[in-house]
């Protein structure tokens, strides 16, 4: 396991902070004439989703965490959770809870194959990992599920209105949008690029 230097955690580098894993969303070395620069970091917490702030000083080092990634298939979503199982063995199956994927679940297709990505804990002699997470493509195809009628002449609004996709994201889209056309949304934004 390599150790960064402050200064090196900057965003989306992963580390580990008391056993468990971080994702690094925003940095900002401070320099002050009086005191040593430090990096100021918001931090997510891989396992809980739970985002907080950590400061690290000129001295302190911090291990950067292993994460690896396993394939699995995306199967349906229930009471906040996502059920995922092995693309080759479908009995073995798992769940992620809505919290820990955040917004970006809402763009996930049933029955597709992702990269889910696996923090493995040094301390966990099976050298089994924890998954946290899916890597998404940078944009997805959606099929739009619920959309309100465009009215000619409606453009008060910029000429868009919400549209509601499979997964359940609402997505602002054109007025010539309707219900079952399929349209193409970048999944780091969420914003609708073009229809299908």
């Amino acid at each position: 396991m390599s150790m960064l230097e402050y200064n090196e955690i900057t965003v989306r580098k992963y580390i580990v902070v008391d056993g468990a894993p971080y994702e690094v969303i925003e940095n900002h070395i401070a320099r002050t004439q009086q005191r040593k620069p430090q990096n100021q970091t918001k931090v997510k917490n891989l396992l809980t989703g739970r985002t907080s702030n950590m400061t690290f000083h000129a001295a302190d080092k911090v291990a950067e965490a292993e994460i690896d990634t396993q394939e699995a298939k995306f199967l349906y979503t229930t009471k906040g959770e996502y059920w995922f199982c092995d693309p080759v063995n479908p009995a073995k199956r798992f769940k992620i809870p809505a919290d820990v994927l955040g917004a970006k679940a809402l763009f996930l297709k049933a029955n597709t194959i992702y990269d889910t990505m696996v923090f493995i804990d040094p301390e966990n002699e099976e050298g089994e990992g924890t998954i946290f997470g899916v890597k998404l493509d940078p944009t997805v195809d959606l099929k739009v599920v619920e959309a309100p009628p465009g009215i000619k002449g409606d453009t008060a609004r910029g000429g868009n209105k919400q549209v509601i996709v499979e997964g359940g994201a609402v997505v602002l889209a054109p007025l010539f949008v309707n219900a079952g056309d399929t349209i193409r949304i970048n999944t780091e934004t969420g914003e609708y690029r073009e229809r299908v």
